[in-house]
């Protein structure tokens, strides 16, 4: 029989698609007419039903990949700030269910940080996340600065989100499996090697000596960087590299959810190396059913304080909920 969890459950990587927006999807990234793509523009029914059926009791809504990441810059700022208005209408017509993380203009960086401040200020937007790169671009140039800036000043976390590789990437590292293996292009590895890479650069970039309260998101556990966090801060520490603590900046600065990742061994790596406060859970629906997030928690080897700061205690205080 279904047993609820006994305190507040709160997923923070849960996706939606607005259908203006996701017109301009070409390629792989476009609807497909399958069962997620159902689940990605329901927002009444069928979402609230199977959040009930697995006891969750937020879903912080997050604009699916890529989002606004590879929108022109000539209808970015206007597009995406419309996209936003709807999803603040959707929060506020169910407001004890829904919160949200804003999409961001990101090919017109200075319209993305005010982007970022209007959502918050106007509609309580918990911060923002972001896919991949920006029309080929790294987000850690020093151009999209004007976003961490205004992050660390409102105090609200970025969250970094895969997408797709870049093309010529993907034709390099995946493309001789990726006829039989579809996935190893997305999360099976692709999605990872491309949001750890992005999590490094940012780091190495120095917005956190200049930024140093700003607080950024990964998913999937952090895209392998709790696991991997000794030997990069032990190997920039070696002669000749600027100094630099990557593994200061990575355990203070960076928060990582359960998002698609119901491991025992990840979850205690993450918890070893960053501490309980900096993980977050989230299921990553529609693309991971609920179900097997939550009977997980009930399991894994914690106690019930801790069960507790994963499922609420930890995205109350960082998103202010």
């Amino acid at each position: 029989m279904f047993k609820k969890p006994a305190c507040p459950v709160i997923a923070i990587e849960e996706h939606y698609w607005d259908p203006e927006l996701s017109k301009h999807f070409v390629g792989p990234e476009a609807a497909r007419g399958s069962e997620t793509d159902e689940r990605l523009y329901d927002l009444g029914s069928l979402r609230l039903r199977e959040m009930d059926e697995a006891g969750i009791d937020v879903q912080v809504l997050s604009h699916g990949a890529p989002s606004t990441q590879k929108l022109p810059v000539e209808i970015a700022a206007e597009l995406t700030r419309s996209v936003n208005d709807r999803l603040a209408g959707i929060c506020a017509a169910n407001p004890a269910r829904f919160a949200a993380f804003a999409a961001l203009p990101t090919a017109d960086p200075a319209a993305a940080a005010d982007e970022l401040e209007r959502t918050v200020r106007t509609y309580g937007f918990k911060g923002a996340m972001v896919h991949g790169m920006a029309n080929g671009e790294f987000l850690d140039l020093k151009k999209y600065w004007p976003i961490y800036e205004r992050a660390e000043k409102l105090d609200v976390p970025i969250y970094f989100h895969p997408s797709l590789p870049n093309p010529t990437v993907t034709e390099i590292y995946y493309q001789d499996y990726a006829k039989d293996f579809p996935l190893v292009v997305r999360p099976a590895w692709g999605y990872t090697v491309e949001t750890a890479t992005q999590a490094i650069r940012l780091v190495l970039s120095g917005v956190f000596e200049k930024y140093p309260k700003l607080k950024i998101i990964l998913g999937h556990f952090g895209e392998t960087l709790p696991f991997l966090v000794w030997r990069i801060d032990a190997s920039l520490k070696r002669p000749g590299q600027k100094p630099l603590s990557f593994r200061d900046i990575f355990c203070n600065n960076f928060y990582v959810t359960t998002s698609g990742f119901f491991s025992n061994p990840a979850l205690l790596c993450c918890v070893m190396e960053m501490g309980v406060d900096h993980i977050l859970f989230a299921v990553d629906w529609p693309f991971v059913m609920n179900p097997p997030a939550i009977e997980w928690m009930r399991s894994v080897p914690l106690s019930d304080e801790d069960k507790a700061k994963i499922l609420s205690g930890n995205a109350k205080r960082l998103l202010r909920m």
